[in-house]
């Protein structure tokens, strides 16, 4: 197939045991699979199986701190390992596919997270890539913290974040390390460079202590939708993950970011879209929707409305009935600002029930969600990928381990049939599979390292 043509990119976004909010009820699924590095371990080779770029795992640094009955069963669902630790396992049962891990601004140090995807993209031989987040849960009391500071410091933060962690990335250029052993020098000093970084949040001196990663950077993705995140995202990401639940949402989104990024020296293809797609299959149309209603027939009533009040937070729900029309959401969070406008078009756009809102939620939180056949899943991503509204689709199975096996299984060879997915992988790292270019180093052209030699 020639380079010209325009290839989908899709990555398996995993959810311990399914996306869905009670999925762990399902017999289908894993329900220790927070907890079972099997269980990953065979994923990870599923999504390579299947040729996908890349597998996500989403993060938090601390869960709600609720105890309610229907929060602790969310918070057990959702309970998994580090993705950092679970990426460098898993790296050494596969070859191909990347690996996507969540890892917080907010509550973290510029300097270890450096350290830590240096390290993950060494182990993989070039395949890491970083989810920054500025997280919306409130994780303060874990730690040290008074209050989790307000949404546009936490963006002022990611902003000088990210800057010096890829400064820590490029303190080694790439041939700094000669190990020459009859001349006794191990490292070239005069390409070794200190950061003495000086902002508003950080004090960082560096050099990092690890060498500069194999991709140069380990790619850069983020999630964030608010008109900070989206800033943010056209200064910095490679990767966007994006919810929308309508195609022309998704072709604003789409639209926008892409012209944002002139702005900023950066050309469209420097910067992949991917929308989440919630596909329920099914041999008929009848068969899916059926798997749809039985995966929501799982949901217990107390979990509902804990759905609900995530975003009603401040209003009082009590005298309504989940027969009883949605009113507005809260105006505003210190939270995901994003997601919560998202609902509230939802609300304003279907003017649905407490209870279709809640169905909605309980699937996907927000992103499509498509009910049908192989082929009508795959009809949804080409319609997406070839209107201006994707360049490639984060999968979110229902249910793990089958959700995934079955997309790869039923939906793929379709995509490859139709000539939008690739049968084999192209590149030796993520960064060559997604078509991204290997950022050069920062300091190389000054050519003012350290001292001496070492």
């Amino acid at each position: 197939m020639p380079d010209s043509v325009r290839q989908l990119r899709l990555g398996a976004f995993l959810q311990a045991t399914g996306h869905h909010v009670a999925a762990w009820r399902h017999p289908a699924a894993q329900a220790d699979a927070g907890h079972n590095i099997a269980h990953y371990r065979e994923l990870a080779k599923t999504a390579e199986r299947g040729k996908l770029d890349l597998i996500f795992l989403a993060d938090s640094p601390a869960t709600s701190g609720e105890v309610t009955p229907a929060a602790l069963a969310r918070n057990a669902k959702n309970a998994h390992f580090e993705p950092l630790t679970l990426w460098s396992a898993l790296s050494q049962v596969t070859e191909h596919v990347g690996f996507v891990a969540t890892s917080t601004t907010t509550y973290e140090d510029p300097y270890t997270t450096a350290r830590k995807f240096a390290s993950l993209d060494w182990i993989s031989q070039g395949r890491a890539a970083w989810n920054v987040v500025t997280t919306g849960v409130d994780a303060s009391a874990n730690f040290s913290l008074s209050a989790h500071p307000v949404h546009d410091d936490r963006y002022a933060r990611a902003e000088e974040f990210i800057d010096v962690v890829k400064g820590l990335w490029d303190s080694h250029e790439d041939d700094a390390f000669l190990r020459d052993r009859e001349s006794g020098v191990y490292l070239s000093a005069s390409k070794v460079h200190r950061l003495d970084h000086h902002g508003r949040f950080f004090q960082v001196r560096g050099p990092l202590n690890v060498g500069r990663p194999p991709q140069g950077h380990p790619v850069i993705v983020q999630a964030g939708a608010s008109e900070p995140g989206r800033e943010l995202a056209a200064r910095t990401a490679e990767v966007i993950f994006t919810a929308n639940l309508t195609l022309e949402d998704a072709q604003a989104f789409y639209a926008d970011l892409k012209n944002r990024l002139g702005r900023h020296g950066r050309t469209a293809d420097q910067l992949l879209i991917m929308p989440g797609i919630f596909p329920v299959l099914g041999g008929t149309e009848r068969e899916a929707r059926d798997n749809y209603e039985y995966l929501q027939s799982l949901i217990d009533p107390e979990t509902a409305w804990a759905i609900l009040r995530q975003y009603y937070r401040g209003v009082d729900l009590s005298s309504y009935t989940l027969d009883d029309i949605a009113p507005p959401p809260a105006a505003t969070t210190n939270g995901n600002q994003s997601r919560l406008k998202l609902v509230h078009d939802l609300i304003l756009r279907e003017q649905p029930t407490l209870r279709a809102l809640y169905r909605t939620l309980a699937t996907a939180r927000g992103h499509q969600v498509v009910v049908g056949t192989p082929e009508q899943v795959a009809d949804a991503i080409q319609l997406w990928f070839e209107q201006g509204a994707a360049d490639g689709f984060n999968i979110m199975p229902p249910i793990l381990p089958t959700g995934l096996t079955d997309f790869i299984d039923e939906v793929v060879p379709i995509l490859r049939r139709r000539g939008l997915f690739r049968h084999e992988y192209e590149g030796r790292n993520l960064r060559e599979n997604l078509g991204l270019t290997r950022p050069t180093n920062q300091f190389s052209i000054s050519g003012e390292g350290l001292a001496r030699s070492a």
